[in-house]
């Protein structure tokens, strides 16, 4: 390839690159393309960009053949060279392409550029090999942008011929383009193929839904996919035997290890032949029978150390190994789980794990049970419960209770009894006595789900809805596994919200109103439009800012307050109330700042302050002149009061009318008919310019090129037709910063900010007992989940009342510390009193007929410090045998005293029930009951 030198200089190199990137990457969507680049390459190219003016070769980017013993200029980088970003070349490779090394890391190995980039360097450097990847939705929400730089890399078998082949996939891409390409890598009629989830080589689950994708088929890096044919003659799948001689029957039936391939709890392969460490594989019957042993040792720790083992932190696992160390610690699972439990997985049940996830946790138990205190690695486990939940695969921190919800219910669906759920209708209580349809409720509810865990943790509640027009009544049991409750010591909420107004009529405000805390955007809106003024032909346009650019508008009336964190940064933009044919202008300021890591000085304009918005008619062209104008009378309030007034900033008449007042605007020749449009319809292009400044402003055409608006006569622009904004930016220069105060810009208050803690707080915490109030309080249904009214044949926004009408064996209450925010966690460090003795729930047990006391003793709890992001995990567990509280940090586990149990780390407590025989008794105020206990403990 002949190269031609680009007749650009560095420094003009570096200005083409940074408008092209700033451009895409404000605009980047799903399947979008980035480009990787070695880190190596890239850093060259940045040094020859960024060398300082005063040592630039005559001839700019030429420099590649200078002499650079003679020059102090830094030499042109050559073609771009990504080789040591890939695998060499081997014979006899399976052909998925281009392979990446397996431990690449972003910003230390290769960045990610948009296409654009990429596109314009190419042309200029060339190079190879070429590296695109798509950009993809991901995340639980599936709502965040991310690049796939490793796709699924798959294991494809053929049977029964016995081929195999390696295929390169987005875990975005569908079975059926999966199926295809199997097809066409084997050279198969696709009428006759059929592909199965084979992982551990056994066959999984028919993939013959072919419009889900792969990711959502929890199919994983390097899993196995058996491509088998259909015999022709039959019209069957051909039986065959698998790589380990184990048969294929094509049934989804979990049959014994002597029988097939599979993994034992997590351990090691049980298959016909040999196991992994070369012994005769195990039968289910011996594995019952050495498993006995550690049965017999029942749960006693006294005189020992069974029970004090602690379990390795494989990489951010520490919130997996807190919720463990609770589950193992609770006797009736450590007894359940030392014994012959077998006889109760339910290889059947297709809402569970073919027992896998319950084996892989009995043997994790049954390890930390046996004598010793060496910790024990809990990597079988992990690989099975990525297998099963893939959202906890990987490295990262994750929530232990989320982690806790799973695991509760993928081993009763393991574990469940019932073989054939029977079908029963739900009948309405329809007057009839509550401890009738309470118990008729439950019977139902185990004559389908009956496990050692409904045993334990599972109890009911009484949900209770009344229509608000006709006053209908709907009594509803239902089960639950644990409690979620709020942190709340009020209902209301303080938010702090900048508004701006894009007509000229008023500097930016900010504004502090009380909403309620669990309401929704909506409420605020209409909290700020009082308090603002906001007129009756204008509205409110609310959006998240961060890094001095506009994250999100929340446009959304129903969006829930609780989801806007108090560190946020929030703007309300006062817009007239157009409904069609408009965009908004969006206003990103940018200053001068030396570049990041930069060592000679250089400087590159970085955005900073917050935007602008404003609303623009698209009905007719838009010229640079019309630009222009709608930026001064944006940046008009903020004017300095010796150019208020001068022809230079604000002409000779107002170019926008303000959203009151649809008048002619001074000096125009054509009349404004929208509010705040006016500069589009008055004198057009370049007369209306005349007296006004030129703005160092930029705007971004539709093909994401930056045009500079302050050179050159009035022009039309052209805008994409698809997107909802128009982008522009201006350069603040401090000589133009000089003209305005721009304070207004820079100090965008967050939402709320957490006061010094009062006197009062300080000696009344929050009462796990308030907790419970706030949980079980009535309250109305959100719009979205308004109830269908059986009586009005309408649905309607009902009142809803949980009372608790029975009680578990193991109660376990989740602490809701975390609050979320489109896939941003916020934590509240709130600290609970909660009983470690006496736990009294009787008062709030609405079944008045049992006459025993609900009394429960905490045995165990999860502990979370830090941030988020960045938090650990920790487990307190009281022996019971010992009645002595251990510390659990992963592998280290130390003895602490029941006073150090409470914590603002608190998380999720685990309390048992304590057997009494004493007879209810009128304690009067349950309240003042409570607050007594509390202080005593």
């Amino acid at each position: 390839m002949t190269e031609a030198s680009p007749p650009l200089t560095p420094e003009e190199e570096k200005l083409t690159i940074r408008d092209i990137a700033v451009a895409a990457e404000a605009q980047t969507k799903e399947g979008d393309t980035f480009y990787l680049i070695t880190q190596r390459w890239w850093q060259d190219w940045l040094e020859y960009v960024n060398q300082s003016q005063t040592t630039n070769t005559t001839n700019g980017s030429s420099s590649e053949h200078h002499d650079s013993a003679g020059s102090s200029s830094l030499k042109r980088p050559s073609n771009i060279d990504n080789s040591d970003l890939i695998y060499e070349a081997a014979s006899g490779k399976s052909a998925t392409g281009t392979e990446l090394h397996d431990t690449l890391v972003e910003g230390t190995d290769y960045i990610l550029l948009p296409q654009e980039v990429w596109n314009q360097l190419y042309a200029w450097y060339g190079g190879e090999p070429v590296l695109a990847r798509k950009v993809i939705n991901s995340g639980l929400s599936q709502t965040e942008l991310s690049v796939e730089v490793y796709p699924l890399r798959l294991q494809l078998h053929l049977m029964p011929k016995g081929d195999c082949s390696t295929t390169r996939i987005s875990k975005k891409e569908t079975i059926g383009e999966l199926h295809k390409r199997a097809c066409e890598i084997f050279d198969l009629n696709p009428d006759q193929v059929c592909i199965w989830d084979y992982f551990s080589h056994r066959k999984h689950a028919l993939m013959n839904d072919m419009e889900k994708t792969l990711d959502d088929a929890n199919v994983q890096m390097d899993q196995d996919i058996l491509v088998e044919v259909i015999d022709n003659n039959t019209g069957s799948i051909t039986n065959s035997l698998n790589e380990n001689g184990a048969a294929d029957n094509g049934t989804l039936a979990f049959v014994e290890p002597s029988q097939s391939s599979f993994s034992i709890a997590g351990g090691l392969s049980a298959s016909k032949g040999s196991s992994r460490n070369g012994n005769s594989s195990q039968n289910l019957g011996s594995v019952k029978e050495a498993d006995k042993t550690y049965g017999s040792v029942g749960v006693s720790t006294r005189g020992s150390s069974c029970g004090l083992t602690g379990l390795l932190n494989l990489g951010n696992t520490c919130f997996m190994n807190s919720a463990i160390q609770c589950l193992v610690h609770t006797p009736e699972f450590a007894r359940y789980f030392r014994e012959d439990y077998y006889q109760e997985i339910n290889r059947q049940n297709p809402l569970g794990m073919v027992g896998e996830l319950a084996l892989a946790f009995g043997d994790l138990l049954r390890k930390l049970w046996a004598p010793g205190r060496t910790p024990v690695a809990p990597r079988p486990f992990k690989a099975k419960l990525a297998r099963f939940a893939p959202q906890f695969s990987g490295y990262n921190q994750h929530d232990s209770q989320e982690l806790l919800a799973f695991l509760l219910d993928g081993l009763h669906e393991d574990l469940n009894r019932v073989k054939h759920k029977p079908y029963i209708k739900s009948k309405d209580a329809d007057g009839r006595p509550d401890e009738e349809v309470a118990d008729e409720y439950w019977a139902n509810h185990i004559a389908r789900n009956d496990s050692i865990i409904v045993d334990v943790c599972q109890g009911q509640y009484k949900s209770t809805l009344v229509c608000p027009v006709c006053n209908k009544i709907s009594v509803t049991f239902d089960p639950f596994m644990y409690l979620s409750l709020p942190l709340q010591f009020t209902s209301n909420r303080s938010m702090t919200v900048t508004v701006f107004t894009c007509d000229g009529t008023a500097p930016p405000a900010a504004y502090t109103v009380t909403v309620p805390k669990q309401g929704r955007c909506r409420d605020l809106i209409q909290a700020l439009s009082i308090t603002c003024s906001l007129k009756h032909n204008e509205k409110l346009l609310l959006a998240e800012i961060r890094g001095h650019n506009i994250y999100q508008y929340l446009e959304d009336p129903l969006i829930s307050l609780a989801s806007i964190r108090d560190d946020d940064h929030l703007a309300a933009y006062k817009i007239p109330k157009l409904t069609k044919n408009t965009k908004f202008l969006q206003l990103i300021h940018r200053r001068e700042e030396r570049e990041t890591g930069s060592t000679q000085g250089v400087m590159g304009w970085k955005p900073y302050g917050t935007p602008l918005v404003s609303s623009i008619l698209c009905e007719d062209v838009i010229t640079s002149g019309d630009i222009q104008s709608i930026v001064h009378t944006m940046l008009s309030p903020m004017l300095r009061a010796e150019n208020v007034g001068h022809p230079s900033f604000t002409g000779t008449r107002t170019s926008v009318a303000a959203a009151s007042d649809l008048s002619p605007a001074s000096g125009s020749t054509k009349e404004c008919t929208e509010p705040n449009l006016a500069a589009k319809h008055g004198n057009g292009g370049g007369s209306k310019m005349t007296n006004l400044q030129k703005l160092p402003l930029v705007f971004v055409d539709e093909n994401n090129v930056c045009i500079d608006l302050s050179v050159g006569e009035d022009k039309t622009l052209k805008y994409s037709s698809s997107s909802p904004s128009i982008l522009v930016f201006i350069d603040w220069s401090k000589k133009l910063l000089k003209n305005y105060d721009t304070h207004y810009l820079e100090n965008l208050p967050e939402v709320s900010r957490y006061g010094p803690a009062t006197k009062k707080a300080r000696t009344e915490p929050l009462s796990l007992y308030t907790c419970l109030e706030s949980f079980l309080r009535e309250e109305p249904l959100v719009p979205e989940d308004m109830w269908y009214c059986p009586r009005c044949k309408e649905r309607r926004q009902a009142s809803k009342k949980l009372d608790l009408w029975r009680l578990p064996e193991v109660l376990v209450i989740h602490l809701k510390r975390f609050s979320y925010s489109r896939s941003m966690k916020h934590k509240l460090e709130t600290f609970v009193n909660f009983p470690v003795h006496d736990f009294d729930l009787t008062n709030y047990v609405a079944n008045k007929n049992n006459s025993q006391r609900q009394l429960y003793e905490l045995y165990a709890l999860t502990n979370h410090y830090g941030s988020m992001g960045s938090g650990h995990y920790t487990a307190h567990i009281k022996l019971l045998d010992e009645n002595r509280w251990y510390n659990f940090d992963d592998s280290h586990i130390s003895p602490i005293n029941e006073d150090d149990v409470k914590s603002a780390a608190a998380y999720v407590l685990f309390y048992r029930r304590v057997k009494t025989d004493k007879p209810l008794l009128n304690i009067g105020s349950q309240s003042s009951a409570n607050l007594q206990n509390l202080s005593q403990k």
